[in-house]
């Protein structure tokens, strides 16, 4: 099942694609400061009766500080997704043009296999994506993540700052190829100056140049 984006009015559409249930993280980008562990459950009219059921069932409910959060996020959700997206399509395009850099897998980038797909299905994008180097091994990753200073280690993506973390491939669950010999480079771009972030991770390269 897909999602279409359309910050402009909805979070998500349930309608799209024939999806009954969409479950979204609200704890990511809804609430976007990393303070609210929180998540939605959308539906259409034909399941709406047996979300109904399943709240009532397990008295699943929202407290009301954390509903007051997540209504301070999704008043600024367009901006912050927008700025997003920007962000991380301009530090996936540089990646791109680093000789360390074997691939970057970011839909939005012409160069990904689904980029027609993204394309059909989506009118923008977030700010996770994925790096390959073409030398890896653990050594070099840990010694880029390292000396990042904007780009902070963490996995907790979908808030306000830029996170890194180094990505395994054989524990990540992906149907595309991997062109890295070793573990790559997770990115959330967050919404820094996108000049700072670009300057970050060039600190990033010096420190695996000298491994």
């Amino acid at each position: 099942t897909r999602c279409s984006r359309d910050w402009s009015s909805d979070v998500c559409s349930s309608d799209l694609h024939g999806v009954d249930i969409c479950a979204l993280p609200c704890t990511k980008y809804v609430v976007g400061h990393s303070d609210v562990m929180m998540g939605a459950v959308l539906s259409n009219d034909a399941a709406k009766k047996r979300v109904r059921h399943y709240w009532a069932d397990t008295g699943t409910t929202v407290g009301p500080d954390d509903a007051w959060l997540a209504l301070r996020g999704l008043r600024t959700l367009a901006v912050r997704m927008d700025k997003h997206y920007t962000n991380a399509l301009a530090v996936a395009q540089w990646l791109e043009t680093r000789p360390e850099v074997a691939s970057v897998l970011y839909p939005a980038l012409p160069s990904h296999p689904q980029h027609t797909l993204w394309k059909r299905d989506f009118s923008g994008a977030c700010g996770l994506f994925t790096f390959a180097l073409r030398e890896g091994g653990e050594k070099r990753c840990a010694a880029f993540v390292n000396a990042l200073k904007l780009f902070a280690i963490g996995a907790s993506w979908g808030g306000y700052e830029s996170l890194s973390l180094i990505a395994h491939p054989e524990r990540t669950v992906s149907k595309l190829p991997w062109e890295g010999d070793g573990p790559a480079i997770r990115l959330h771009v967050g919404l820094e100056d996108v000049n700072d972030l670009i300057e970050d991770l060039e600190r990033g390269f010096a420190a695996l140049a000298s491994v």
